[in-house]
């Protein structure tokens, strides 16, 4: 089923990993049990996982039917879900597999919460998404607005300190590193925070602020304040962030190369 997803992806494979290792590690047998091994497809393993992280707090919510009831009216949110798993695995040398940061990785669980949160947006159910928001930000450290608009493909690594607003758009195949703003300038209304076009790269503790355009496969480099639109295909680094040249790959989120100096002209 999950082939309509990505062809990378096979949740019979993950299920097999889990079996595996539960026999290994019999100390992880109960938690593979419950959020993987006795899952028939992705979506109710999603749906167990994403519950089992911050249904804790408030006995009286039943989140896991609330998140199991959205997966099912948005089916977008799994396929997303499965290319966002499939970016972590690509990107990230430090995941060996796709089990490893289903189960472990908050930048993944941050952003999957965050899709069902959106859809609940919506529908108008807008104190049913605040409260995975706030639930979110309280375990992860992660703050992402339920109607910020988030393409597939993201990879959000380590994610501790992301802020993304509620007027921010995210296009797909987009890499962020920790410590990411994605903020407004002050109290402007309307569209008030930035758009990151498909293919970049966003450094570690980098602020963008405003509603400006991080054009299609640029940069922002660690630490930097972009205060003003950086063009397609661009490296923009410092404080106050300026266009430090040209880039010659066309995906940098794909390469999460940040030294710079061999493809900047």
């Amino acid at each position: 089923m999950e082939q309509k997803y990505h062809s990378l992806f096979r949740w019979e494979l993950v299920r097999e990993a889990a079996i595996g290792i539960a026999r290994e590690e019999p100390v992880l047998r109960n938690l593979l049990e419950a959020l993987v091994i006795k899952h028939p497809d992705f979506e109710h393993a999603l749906a167990a996982l994403l519950a089992n992280q911050c249904i804790f707090a408030h006995e009286g919510i039943d989140l896991h039917r609330a998140i199991n009831e959205t997966l099912e009216k948005d089916k977008s949110i799994a396929e997303y879900a499965v290319y966002d798993l499939v970016a972590v695995v690509e990107k990230d040398p430090a995941s060996g597999d796709f089990l490893e940061p289903f189960l472990f990785y908050k930048g993944y669980h941050s952003l999957e919460l965050y899709r069902v949160a959106h859809r609940l947006w919506a529908d108008g159910q807008h104190y049913l998404a605040y409260y995975i928001q706030s639930r979110v930000s309280q375990l992860f450290g992660v703050d992402i607005h339920p109607a910020a608009r988030i393409g597939k493909g993201i990879f959000i690594d380590h994610a501790t300190g992301l802020v993304v607003g509620e007027t921010a758009v995210i296009e797909d195949n987009v890499s962020i590193l920790h410590g990411v703003t994605l903020g407004g300038t002050g109290k402007e209304t309307g569209k008030r925070h930035p758009t990151i076009r498909k293919d970049c790269l966003l450094g570690a503790h980098a602020t963008v602020l405003g509603n400006i355009v991080v054009g299609e496969g640029s940069v922002i480099g660690a630490g930097s304040v972009v205060l003003h639109t950086v063009p397609a295909h661009s490296l923009a680094a410092g404080v106050p962030a300026t266009n430090k040249g040209h880039i010659r790959i066309q995906e940098p989120s794909n390469s999460m190369d940040q030294i710079f100096d061999d493809y900047v002209i």
